[in-house]
């Protein structure tokens, strides 16, 4: 695993010019020369990376279907999150890499704002590359203009340099939220048929009773099954349900705890091992807040 600390050391390995500034870097995309390098198979930044790319030679597809808007794709990096980059991705980078651009700050640029708090409310940082933002042509118009406002500010570093590329990358993730939202109503029939796969993999994991044997299910494993990330998974459920993936799974173990406190004998204690709770206490604490009665009192309500 290769860990590039800072901007100046990416900046080297893509063969680009010193940043202006230690922290935050815009760079042209069309201008990447990555060395074909080990360094590539497996490592991560320990700084934000947000891309805008477009007219880029290889089509990108969303499962079995292609993207709705592939003019502009935007993909969000957190630091130390995980990449890689084969040989053949790396020649095609040198030969066609697109246009677009790539903005990076380090987490020290945002301190003492209110950016260092509320970006880890953005769950698109943690999104997988097949859930990138695909843009229309006027959202790309705006985050292209956002990219080149942050660019030319730091050309000239003053006291109020900071203050104002900050709120500039604030704006860029308000619009990048919004445009996500969008893309979550845009691809309403696909994300429908994510909620029925949910459910059926949800009914499937009690229904086998794979609780006996891995416990409790977790967002994790659900979107390991459907192949996307946990954060992608969960925001498409809110905005399609009002729910997160989490609450989806609890509301199931809900469902499946009252069935059998008013049709088995089982004691409660049985009935948390078999939903794969390890502490009864666990199982009679989520039944409670979901109810507001405990187990045995709702039992009691069929008796």
């Amino acid at each position: 695993m290769y860990i590039i600390n800072s901007i100046s050391e990416f900046h080297k390995l893509l063969a680009l010019p010193d940043p202006l500034h230690p922290l935050v870097s815009v760079i042209s995309v069309s201008d990447l020369k990555p060395a074909e390098s080990e360094i590539w198979e497996q490592f991560f930044a320990n700084f934000y990376c947000i891309s805008l790319k477009k007219n880029v030679a290889a089509k990108m597809k969303y499962g079995q279907e292609y993207y709705d808007f592939e003019k502009g794709t935007m993909n969000f990096i957190a630091p130390k999150q995980v990449q890689s980059l084969s040989i053949a991705d790396i020649q095609q980078i040198n030969v066609e890499c697109g246009e677009g651009y790539m903005l990076m700050f380090h987490p020290d640029f945002l301190h003492k704002h209110p950016l260092q708090v509320s970006i880890k409310n953005y769950g698109f940082f943690s999104y997988s590359v097949n859930e990138a933002l695909h843009l229309s042509d006027p959202e790309e118009k705006n985050i292209i203009e956002i990219f080149q406002k942050i660019e030319r500010e730091y050309q000239h570093i003053d006291r109020h340099t900071q203050d104002i590329i900050l709120s500039q990358i604030d704006l860029l993730l308000n619009y990048s939220n919004r445009f996500y939202e969008r893309q979550f109503i845009t691809r309403k029939a696909v994300n429908h048929n994510l909620v029925t796969k949910m459910e059926k993999l949800l009914n499937d994991y009690f229904s086998n009773e794979e609780t006996l044997h891995n416990g409790l299910p977790t967002v994790e494993y659900f979107a390991g099954q459907l192949n996307l990330s946990a954060h992608y998974l969960s925001d498409v459920l809110r905005n399609l349900t009002g729910q997160s993936a989490q609450a989806h799974i609890h509301n199931k173990i809900i469902e499946k705890s009252k069935e059998l406190l008013t049709t088995s004998q089982l004691s409660v204690s049985e009935i948390a091992y078999q939903l794969g709770f390890e502490y009864p206490q666990s199982f009679n604490k989520l039944f409670k807040k979901k109810t507001e009665m405990s187990p045995l009192e709702f039992r009691a309500t069929f008796n």
